[in-house]
């Protein structure tokens, strides 16, 4: 049967889960082993100083080695192997029945009273090229993703917002200060490092005119990713993207609201992205997409640049998404965090700011991270942020202090919301 490259990239990343499994139920099984092997051998020598005469000269020579008196039981095994649960061997795999809450790269546990959970993960922007080019020339674009692989290749789906036209063609667009471009080579990297979806929706879609564009959707499904936001066509552009996993329906939408032209708007006959500076055609979208998918994610570009606090209308645009029916409204192009919110029980990330950016940013520029969602088929979803820091164009984790600072930061700039230690959202 033949297979499209999005469904082989969705069977990938489903058998590196199967992996990660069989890994850690071989070594639980090992650890198993152990432990009754070493239960024995402590019976056993407990049983023989037992029969011993009473004036035997006290503890046996393996009794002593053992560091136990006659009179000492072993402690009971844990039933985990001894491993800090904040701290797996593999971030971002399914986390053990019976783990910590959540862990480091590890969404919070799939085992609930209302079954299976879908695993998704979101990021920012993404420049696959311009300042990251010395970077990328050097040491190839799979360097870009090394830190945070397992946080991004573990999710069932992973998205973000693609910040640049994908063409070796096109006529750079006029009248802007910053016109992009990037290379097809990127993409298959981007692929493998477990990106499903990426949004269109921006204001450089089409910084290499329609040709740009064209040539980017090409290039993306060549590469088995899916893409929201463009299209051909306006019917195309405000069309979701719906992916299947573990019985689950998740549609993806793509709409801007930082558009540099009119020109740039899709329309009947008229190649370009997904509006939102009217919310109707959006809300009928996403109207449209909850009657085919239990998970409905909106991803919109918004705001302004480098400011960490939304404007008044992103707060209102996302409440009439939600009311519509999105389950999830996950925001960029401010190119800084900005805070998280709730509504009706529903989730906003106002802005996941610069995944991959630039190779040295300085001060909240270099803040970024992962937002995991795990969410049931109802469309209820828990969240966690993953605080990561770019360094020589790499996403790379944050831990202890430096963690702790950025995720109490986002809790200071969020709505009734606040963040704990190991990055779960919490209302209220």
């Amino acid at each position: 049967m033949y297979l499209s490259r999005s469904e082989t990239h969705q069977q990938d990343k489903l058998k590196r889960k199967k992996r990660l499994k069989r890994l850690m139920i071989v070594n639980l099984t090992l650890f198993g082993v152990i432990i009754a092997v070493l239960a024995v051998w402590l019976a056993g020598s407990m049983l023989r100083n037992a029969q011993e005469p009473s004036g035997g000269g006290g503890a046996s020579g393996s009794e002593q080695s053992a560091g136990l008196a006659p009179e000492d039981e072993p402690a009971a095994p844990s039933a985990e192997p001894d491993a800090d649960p904040g701290d797996p061997a593999e971030p971002g795999g399914e986390e053990l029945e019976g783990g910590a809450e959540s862990g480091e790269g590890v969404p919070p546990s799939e085992e609930s009273g209302d079954g299976e959970r879908v695993s998704l993960s979101f990021v920012g922007d993404l420049l696959l090229g311009e300042y990251v080019n010395k970077v990328v020339e050097q040491e190839g674009f799979d360097f870009l993703y090394r830190p945070s692989l397992l946080y991004l290749s573990e999710s069932d789906l992973t998205a973000g917002n693609l910040e640049h036209p994908v063409t070796n063609g096109g006529t750079p667009a006029e009248g802007k200060d910053y016109v992009f471009k990037g290379s097809p080579d990127a993409l298959p990297p981007l692929r493998n490092a477990g990106f499903d979806v990426v949004s269109l929706a921006n204001n450089h879609t089409l910084d290499q005119g329609v040709e740009g564009l064209l040539d980017t959707m090409r290039h993306l499904e060549d590469a088995g990713i899916a893409h929201v936001g463009a299209g051909s066509n306006d019917t195309e552009a405000f069309a979701p993207v719906i992916k299947e996993a573990k019985g689950i329906k998740v549609a993806f939408i793509g709409l801007s609201r930082v558009v540099p032209s009119v020109e740039w708007k899709a329309d009947k006959n008229v190649a370009g992205v997904a509006e939102t500076y009217d919310t109707r055609r959006a809300v009928a979208a996403i109207k449209k997409a909850k009657e085919q998918a239990d998970v409905v994610a909106v991803m919109v570009h918004w705001g302004k640049e480098r400011v960490d606090r939304p404007e008044p209308y992103q707060r209102d645009f996302a409440r009439q998404y939600i009311d519509a029916g999105a389950d999830l409204v996950i925001g960029s192009h401010p190119h800084v965090l900005q805070g998280f919110e709730t509504y009706k029980g529903k989730w906003i990330a106002y802005s996941l700011g610069n995944f991959i950016f630039s190779a040295f940013p300085k001060g909240t520029a270099g803040e970024t991270g992962v937002l995991d969602a795990l969410c049931t088929a109802g469309g209820d979803c828990e969240l966690i942020f993953h605080p990561m820091f770019t360094v020589n164009a790499q996403p790379t984790p944050l831990e202890a202090e430096p963690a702790k600072a950025l995720l109490e930061r986002l809790t200071s700039i969020s709505f009734g919301v606040r963040l704990g230690e190991d990055g779960k959202l919490i209302p209220g």
